[in-house]
């Protein structure tokens, strides 16, 4: 069955017009004859966008009992059994009410979307999971309701419902989003012009980034080569040389002009050997360190040609921009070419700019032009060619026209040097053309007899044997030397790749797709594949691939490396030739060991979640066996007792056994009660309702537990309002409270005093028990740990990991430190509201979750 097509419409805050234009869309669709149903949409009241559900199906709601109300949520398994093309599910980030089918909305829509049913949501930015921390620097609020970004990545279609925020504020004040008496609360609180306007630039950057991604699939699919500057993407060429930190420096400059802007430094080595000679491994990593830094990506490719590599690397990215060095190469040494920087500026096009920046390092030099060549390009085999057969004849009619008479020792000595010449140019071939052309000029037109090939003195023929012999051993050793300093090059590249590659795996970059798109880069292949099957005969499945069109099997592939008997590396794109495949195969066996780590790693944390939930269960066992079954033991006395015939008790009797028993009932509930929230917590089913509360109003109804006169409150009324769920703080400073009271001596009072610090209010439980070393302070939060020599029957060890998980949820935290003088401090820190408002309500859920 065909999955369901994903529609997102994503919003910068509440009231943008989300749900409204959902609506808008399924009445299109409606008109169109698409069978269109609303599962769930939420109106908050708001007339405009509860008028647009007329005339669209709705599907009933299911109705569920929590906490003593009644709540509905999307029912699932009507939609399923309803199965229409399309469905509106508002509010993507949602979290169920306990006891829905799935803990999370989106996983309901994961769901409908499996069965082939289409699904048009709807989203605000500040519930992507990975904004949550960014989202809270701005606003002061921790988003409690999430969505897993790659789900909303996932999405076939994402569209941004955009509004300016004075135009989102004029749409509140005017009473469109909530009621009038909640508009001042609002905006001044959330809805302020700070907040709307960083949160839409994160919805813009963040949409942005999705369209590059689609841009990016499009131009691979369909091979476009040129260049469409719909964003600035800045390429620095690196060469390892000091000057590379400037380049980096200003084309982070550069990024920062623009919005979105993004910097790609590359290094190429070239495999002939052309990379200058005093690049440093060194000097690259601390360049490498440097772009990752200021936000950029490093890319090693290794390249025949540096400018075309560069510019190659450029186009297949998309660039819009390159930011190269002056050349560091003296003046004289232009006459062996023009350089990289200029034969890119001269071949980049107009859709390519080409910065070319000054630095200290220019004009200083880089090493004798003989370092630059190692393999005799196409150029140089050409001019050897050319100065081993037409070098001898243009020498010929100069000897003859203009120095005749020269002598025959000297001629000779002209001619090899133009052997010489065709050597350094082109190695051994042309050098044996310019011997033997060379020979047949020097017989025919300078030994006597001349215009014969006779020679009439033996001494001649000494000498040109001499001349032949001279010119094939300059030839031999120059051809010799070439193809070593290629085959030394060639092995100096492969080390800077194999470097790069260690470099790596020490630093952690372990993820298969990095390791597979490193590989396509280095090798400027279309795509690359991890191919795997079980046996023979076993179909090829693919374990990991990057880029466009990736092969389903070696024999697709215009390289195929085995890595095992049932694993392959294949790339697409080009054949590669033989003496690249020792690097590939180093590729190749690395993504088998990622590949095999990622799948332990996986294995390791689901023994490691089956071994928690074993001891979960295990004291989970524990504690119905014998704490649960004490107080149950006690009560069954009690009544027994009571039920008795034999014996006449009397009213003093009575109330003792009633008192028992109604002792061993608030010891059950408070056990079960302990034992039910930390089952929530371990599920993540808590969900605080954060609102602004005084701590004088909180902490007076938690101690309704502890013996009268067992605690000493100091809770000054000048506090500062705390953002707090009050009924979980009740339930998280009860459990503390509780813990001090139990461990504290008789006659000693525990103290539960509070101040504000900062942003922050702390309050501090103090006892003067035993007190917890400092090895056991963190391992006492843990479930089911009960510190020391605590008899068996006081609890199941539940009520300090249950406060602490109550805490973290509102976004506090939970501590332990020692009591000076003895004893152990118990401290609880929560965050200050924003603004002190008693007397204005606080934001509806809708607009902080």
């Amino acid at each position: 069955m065909a999955r369901g097509k994903f529609r997102i419409y994503l919003g910068a805050a509440p009231g943008v017009g989300k749900t409204y234009s959902m609506l808008s869309e399924a009445h299109r669709r409606v008109e169109r004859g698409t069978d269109c149903v609303v599962a769930f949409v939420e109106h908050h009241h708001r007339p405009r966008t509860e008028v647009m559900l007329h005339g669209l199906e709705q599907m009933p709601r299911k109705e569920l009992e929590y906490r003593g109300g009644t709540f509905t949520e999307m029912d699932v398994d009507a939609v399923l059994a309803r199965r229409p093309q399309v469905v509106l599910v508002d509010e993507l980030a949602h979290t169920n009410v306990p006891g829905s089918r799935n803990a999370k909305r989106w996983q309901d829509v994961e769901e409908l979307l499996a069965a082939g049913i289409d699904v048009i949501s709807t989203v605000n930015i500040q519930h992507l999971e990975s904004l949550g921390d960014v989202v809270e620097s701005i606003t002061g609020i921790r988003q409690q309701e999430t969505v897993p970004d790659e789900v909303v990545r996932r999405a076939d279609q994402v569209e941004l419902v955009d509004m300016s925020p004075e135009a989102l504020r004029r749409r509140m004040a005017h009473g469109n989003i909530y009621k009038p008496d909640k508009v001042d609360a609002a905006l001044s609180n959330y809805f302020r012009p700070g907040n709307l306007t960083a949160l839409r630039e994160l919805a813009l950057l963040w949409v942005a980034d999705r369209v590059d991604e689609y841009l990016t699939e499009y131009r691979s699919e369909h091979k476009v080569r040129a260049i469409w500057g719909s964003r600035e993407r800045i390429v620095v060429g690196l060469t390892g040389g000091p000057e590379g930190r400037t380049l980096i420096r200003r084309a982070a400059r550069l990024a920062e002009k623009g919005a979105g802007g993004e910097v790609m430094a590359v290094y190429i080595a070239r495999s002939d050997g052309l990379a200058s000679t005093s690049n440093s491994p060194k000097e690259l990593a601390v360049q490498r360190t440097l772009v990752e830094d200021l936000g950029g990506t490093f890319h090693h490719v290794v390249g025949d040609d540096v400018s075309a590599g560069l510019l190659d690397f450029a186009r297949a990215v998309n660039a819009t921009q390159i930011v190269l060095g002056v050349s560091r190469r003296k003046g004289w040494q232009y006459v062996f070419g023009p350089g990289v920087g200029a034969t890119v500026a001269r071949e980049s096009g107009p859709d390519l700019d080409v910065h070319l920046i000054t630095h200290d390092e220019a004009g200083k030099g880089r090493g004798l032009p003989v370092a630059r060549g190692a393999r005799l390009g196409r150029t140089r085999i050409i001019g050897g060619w050319l100065a081993g057969v037409l070098g001898p004849a243009l020498l010929t009619l100069l000897l003859n026209g203009v120095v005749p008479e020269m002598g025959l020792a000297n001629d000779m000595l002209l001619f090899l040097a133009m052997t010489v010449a065709a050597a350094l140019l082109g190695g051994l071939l042309p050098a044996l053309a310019s011997a033997v052309v060379g020979s047949l000029l020097l017989n025919w037109f300078f030994t006597p007899p001349v215009h014969t090939l006779t020679i009439a003195d033996p001494k001649n023929i000494v000498a040109i044997a001499v001349f032949i012999g001279v010119a094939v051993s300059v030839a031999s050793v120059v051809d010799l030397a070439a193809r070593r300093t290629h085959q030394a090059s060639r092995l100096r590249a492969e080390s800077e790749i194999l470097s790069f590659l260690t470099g790596n795996v020490l630093r952690g970059e372990t993820s298969l797709d990095a390791l597979l798109e490193r590989v396509r880069e280095t090798f400027g292949m279309e795509s690359v594949a991890l191919l795997e099957r079980h046996s023979d005969v076993d179909p090829w499945t693919c374990a990991g691939s990057v880029g466009a069109d990736p092969a389903q099997c070696p024999e697709d592939a215009d390289v195929d490396v085995p890595v095992s008997e049932h694993m392959a590396l294949a790339l697409s794109g080009r054949v590669l030739p033989a003496a690249d495949r020792r690097v590939l195969a180093a590729f190749a066996a690395q993504a088998a060991v990622v590949l095999d780590r990622q799948r332990l790693q996986g294995e390791a944390d689901q023994a490691k979640d089956l071994a928690e939930g074993n001891r979960i269960r295990t004291a989970l066992l524990a504690a119905v066996s014998h704490d649960l079954r004490t107080p149950l033991a006690g009560i069954k006395a009690a009544v027994s007792s009571l039920r008795s015939e034999d014996v006449a008790w009397s009213e003093e009797d009575q109330a003792e056994l009633l008192e028992a028993i109604e002792e061993g009932a608030d010891r059950l509930d408070l056990l079960v009660g302990n034992l039910l929230d930390m089952s929530r917590l371990q599920t993540g089913t808590v969900t605080p309702v954060i609102r602004e509360a005084d701590l004088d109003e909180v902490v007076p109804m938690a101690l309704g537990g502890v013996p009268e006169g067992s605690v000493e409150l100091d809770i000054p009324e000048t506090l500062p309002m705390v953002h707090v769920d009050k009924g979980l703080l009740e339930r998280a400073v009860a459990n503390v409270v509780e813990n001090a009271v139990k461990h504290s001596p008789p006659d000693r009072r525990v103290l539960v005093s509070a101040s504000a610090m900062a942003d922050r209010v702390e309050v501090r439980v103090v006892d003067r028990g035993p007190g917890v070393p400092d090895e056991a302070k963190d391992r006492i939060f843990e479930p089911f740990q009960r510190y020391g020599d605590s008899p068996r029957g006081t609890g199941v060890g539940l009520g300090l990991a249950v406060a602490r998980g109550f805490v973290e949820a509102q976004g506090g935290t939970l501590h332990a430190e020692d009591t000076p003088g003895g004893g152990l401090t118990m401290v609880l820190s929560v965050r200050t509201a924003p603004e002190r408002r008693p007397e204005q309500p606080s934001l509806p859920a809708a607009a902080t979750s």
